[in-house]
């Protein structure tokens, strides 16, 4: 499987996040300044995290192609039980480090490694209540991660999975995947799924 090719351009200036509600309601976080990196913005994930609502309290989300963290930060301030960050550029993955001991959090955990290789590990049980996929656009990375999610029992029964694509990305899913909501802000397509296995026979 390839990877993208992704540069970095590291600049001394960082951008920031802000936490919209729930514990750390109003804090920034540094976010550095690298091309391709592409934090989601206030408005969308507000519209998120209103229909994520029902499932996020004491949920285990996995927070693919992490980059600022922008989801899985929300999701702790607002009670996940723990929220694990997958993020391939070791510069970024060390920023969320810092910026989950300057939240002095306990209950997130990163790991500098390249989402969809660690997806390829089958698991023995199902891992998670809550996934984001927002990847780097335009390499069809979303996709490479459902079916990875799926194929390989990621994804507790019922579990819910967030997927960011670029506006026109058409998703190829099986009926084991039920869309919830989705909204097209801009150049952004939000698509919001429930995960349930069918029992075949």
């Amino acid at each position: 499987m390839k990877k993208p090719i992704k540069k970095t351009n590291l600049s001394n200036t960082k951008g920031e996040v802000r936490i919209i509600a729930g514990l750390w309601r109003g804090r920034k976080l540094p976010v550095l300044s690298v091309q391709g990196l592409r934090p989601t913005g206030d408005r969308v994930k507000e519209t998120l995290f209103n229909w994520l609502m029902p499932y996020i309290v004491q949920s285990c989300c996995l927070d693919c192609f992490a980059g600022s963290g922008s989801l899985g930060f929300e999701a702790l301030s607002r009670q996940a039980n723990k929220v694990l960050f997958i993020e391939l550029d070791k510069q970024v993955a060390n920023q969320l480090k810092q910026n989950l001991q300057q939240l002095k959090c306990t209950n997130g955990e990163v790991l500098n490694q390249n989402t969809l290789q660690w997806l390829t590990a089958p698991q023995p049980q199902p891992q998670f209540d809550v996934v984001f996929v927002d990847p780097p656009f335009h390499f069809n990375l979303a996709q490479q991660a459902l079916d990875l999610l799926e194929q390989h029992h990621w994804l507790k029964d019922g579990a819910i999975v967030y997927v960011e694509t670029e506006k026109d990305h058409v998703l190829q899913l099986d009926q084991n995947w039920n869309l919830l909501k989705e909204k097209i802000t801009g150049q952004v397509h939000s698509r919001l799924y429930q995960f349930n296995r069918k029992k075949i026979g």
